[in-house]
């Protein structure tokens, strides 16, 4: 069996022609060594016909890394308000097992993709597990920036439903924001009364649309308060 099993029948420089292409088209990204993403594409069950090669375990690691680390810069800059539990909740969502493999679906991985057929395998994992080894690859190969620009102008522009993501988010900010997001609208908090009775705090928010007033809420602390003003401006936009 050669390197790729879908390459059995090319040659070594046939098989990596492919795989350049498949990099240039799907990423955007030309390799300098291409032997980083033959490694990248060649599942450790390959290594049971052929102990010389080398299994893509350790490059999944580091795209895992890199993965983690752009995703969290994007989710930074998009949300330059949410705090720290927000921001995680989110990228977990964004590198889980299922968006990720959803993405190696859609890019076609498992065409370009060795692995030994036959063996009981679990082919969402290790098209997942493919797809961070490439971009570890590319990491290797390009340096961050380059898996950065990859990342950012490639795979959440055209391969991944960065809306569909943010809408799993069962909050109600959320949603306003993503209806903002989608709308082209500026969404503001602003606290008209702040109180606190017998050793109570309530909190008065009012969310904001392009400056324009809409869903007042109150709570006990400012983001529940939020939640209750994102809520009604839903309501108020029959959004809910």
């Amino acid at each position: 069996m050669g390197i790729l099993s879908k390459f059995s029948s090319l040659s070594k420089s046939e098989a990596e022609k492919e795989i350049d292409k498949f990099m240039r088209s799907k990423f955007g990204y030309r390799p300098k060594n291409i032997l980083f993403f033959t490694h990248a594409l060649t599942h450790k069950s390959l290594l049971y016909a052929d102990d010389t090669l080398v299994s893509n375990e350790r490059l999944e690691f580091l795209g895992d890394a890199v993965l983690d680390a752009v995703i969290a810069e994007y989710l930074f800059r998009l949300f330059p308000k949410e705090d720290e539990g927000y921001l995680t909740k989110v990228k977990s969502k964004f590198v889980s097992r299922k968006s990720i493999s959803a993405i190696a679906e859609k890019i076609k991985i498992r065409t370009v993709l060795g692995y030994q057929k036959g063996r009981t395998i679990n082919m969402s994992t290790i098209e997942g597990n493919a797809f961070e080894a490439l971009m570890g690859a590319i990491f290797i190969d390009g340096g961050f920036l380059a898996a950065k620009d990859c990342i950012e102008n490639h795979i959440l522009k055209k391969y991944a439903d960065v809306n569909k993501i943010l809408e799993e988010e069962i909050d109600f900010k959320s949603k306003l924001f993503i209806w903002c997001q989608k709308n082209r609208h500026q969404l503001e908090f602003e606290m008209m009364e702040e109180e606190n009775a017998g050793g109570f705090w309530k909190y008065t928010m009012m969310a904001k649309i392009n400056e324009k007033n809409f869903g007042l809420g109150t709570g006990s602390s400012k983001k529940i308060a939020e939640q209750a003003a994102s809520k009604e401006t839903l309501e108020l936009l029959g959004e809910v």
